[in-house]
């Protein structure tokens, strides 16, 4: 399956990507479930751009700075938000439905979420994630130059070698071995390959995301030598569903937004105690005081209180979670809504430059897969898909920049993918009971609040199981489970290492070893896959000049 462009994953930035670059080439889709199952379908609250006269970059750049703990790219802030107004636009024109004002149907209805100083988050209602996807995939499926391969997951990427004009050796990505849904393994070659396949939410074992959140365009980018940083930036969403049959179903930031309350089961508030912007703080500073408030009292959850607002008001603004609580017996306009803290959002991820361009040629991430320096220690609500949007068209705009040189890229052979001496797997325990293992172990050792003994004990147990999982993988045919428990497990050591390297508690990274910040910390960890080490999963730090920063 030979293509110009591979794009592994379709949620937002996989298909505004292969919208933009259709104009160019030819473009193949890999999504290793159906083409609905994103992260962007899930995404309630909305987006976040400067669409009001009462906003200015300035403000949105400083919350985000504030937000990012420090850790942000200023350069890269200034393009995400000063480019935002226009790629909003973007999405209008290919069909997004955005709610408007009932008194002006020019201006969009602008939510408010933690960290924000304005008003500034357009959405469809408590939909919007859902709404963006359903606009994008009509306009791809409407798009001749477009294959679209569901239920297809990518194993490992095509990695290879050349030497530049100064003899040294780089890295180049020729495409990826994807796993298709008949049980063979292909070599898709591409000239351009784009990783968007979303977060990791599911190497915790509680977690906002979908089922396919395995960290799959990390792990494979990460074993093919590129550069990877701040995996220990994990953010916790505050408010999930407590309950005992719902599962991953976030109860939005913009709850908290249009004026919900944080309370115990006596009704009593506790927000006052870590932050002066109360239930307003940002989503690090929310899910701790949640984390310490549940542990002193000893409960399993704590209470999100909307119900003083208009029951009409609610089931206009809030259509989704309304539904979705009353099925299982929560009147949100009568009765408080039982939450918990959850796995939501990864803040590193592969590293990328203001084009999208990873440190292996050929090679881009976008999206959750990516650090592109937006986020920092700590991202911004409705930050995320602005993100995608934004360096979605940044990477088109390269790749038709350098079009004339990049559609002459020759596909080099490269080998099939060979089964050896593997034989089917029968007993799916070998899959089950360590995926289980990882995820109470990273959420019970590497969660939000975290040790210096725990993440060793967490890092121990880790490589015995890495150990296991890739003799399993040599041992058997590559199953669609067997990919993914591989992945999480890859990415389960990265957030480990990346957490010990960290000797401070910084945005979303607190330990209470170190639980003040250390402007001597302040800098990216950023790693890669150790060459020549014992093990395949060895981890070898590296200093990057560029990314130690030093924002006012």
């Amino acid at each position: 399956m030979d293509s110009d462009f591979l794009v592994i994953g379709s949620g937002i930035a996989g298909l505004s990507y292969a919208l933009r670059v259709a104009r160019l080439g030819k473009v193949v889709v890999v999504t290793k479930k159906r083409d609905i199952d994103t992260a962007t379908n899930l995404a309630q609250g909305g987006i976040a751009a400067v669409l009001s006269k009462e906003d200015s970059f300035e403000l949105h750049e400083q919350d985000t700075l504030v937000s990012g703990a420090g850790l942000c790219d200023l350069d890269v802030v200034k393009i995400v938000v000063r480019e935002g107004p226009s790629r909003i636009r973007d999405l209008v024109n290919i069909g997004v439905r955005f709610v408007k004002e009932e008194r002006d149907n020019e201006q969009l209805s602008l939510g408010r979420e933690g960290g924000h100083s304005r008003r500034r988050v357009a959405h469809a209602y408590d939909l919007t994630g859902k709404e963006i996807e359903r606009a994008l995939l009509e306009k791809v499926k409407a798009t001749k130059n477009i294959t679209f391969c569901e239920n297809h997951s990518a194993v490992d990427l095509l990695v290879g070698e050349r030497r530049d004009c100064e003899d040294k050796t780089l890295k180049i990505c020729m495409g990826a071995y994807v796993l298709e849904k008949n049980g063979a393994v292909v070599p898709y070659r591409a000239k351009i390959t784009t990783l968007c396949t979303g977060g990791c939410g599911k190497v915790y074992l509680y977690t906002s995301n979908p089922d396919i959140s395995t960290g799959d365009g990390i792990a494979m980018a990460f074993r093919g030598g590129a550069k990877v940083a701040n995996m220990e930036f994990v953010q916790f969403h505050p408010t999930c569903l407590y309950h005992p049959h719902a599962k991953n179903f976030l109860i939005s930031e913009a709850v908290r937004g249009e004026g919900a309350l944080l309370i115990h089961k006596d009704g009593t508030r506790f927000m006052s105690k870590y932050d002066e912007r109360m239930e307003l703080a940002t989503r690090d500073t929310v899910a701790r005081a949640i984390d310490k408030e549940m542990k002193e009292r000893g409960v399993d959850c704590v209470y999100l209180d909307i119900s003083s607002k208009d029951p009409e008001f609610l089931k206009k603004r809030f259509p989704n979670i309304y539904q979705k609580c009353l099925t299982y017996g929560i009147d949100i306009t009568k009765e408080p809504i039982p939450v918990v803290p959850a796995a939501h959002y990864m803040c590193g991820g592969v590293v990328t430059d203001i084009w999208g361009r990873t440190s292996i040629e050929g090679l881009f991430a976008l999206g959750e897969t990516a650090c592109t320096g937006l986020h920092g220690g700590n991202r911004l609500a409705s930050n995320s898909l602005l993100e995608a949007v934004v360096f979605s068209e940044r990477s088109y705009k390269y790749c038709k920049k350098y079009w004339p040189v990049i559609s002459q890229i020759h596909l080099a052979k490269v080998d099939d993918w060979k089964a050896g001496t593997a034989i089917p797997l029968e007993e799916e325990i070998l899959i089950n009971h360590n995926w289980d293992l990882i995820r109470r172990t990273m959420w019970n050792y590497v969660g939000i609040v975290r040790t210096t003994k725990r993440l060793e004990l967490a890092r121990q147990r880790m490589v015995d199981i890495a150990i296991e999982i890739e003799q399993h993988y040599r041992d058997y045919y590559v199953t669609a489970n067997m990919v993914e428990l591989r992945n999480i497990t890859w990415i389960a050591l990265m957030i480990i290492h990346a957490a010990l390297k960290r000797k401070e508690s910084r945005g979303l990274h607190y330990i209470v070893d170190y639980p003040r910040k250390d402007e001597s910390c302040r800098k990216w960890e950023v790693f890669y896959r150790k060459e020549c080490g014992k093990s395949p999963w060895e981890i070898q730090s590296c200093t990057n000049a560029d990314k130690l920063l030093d924002l006012a």
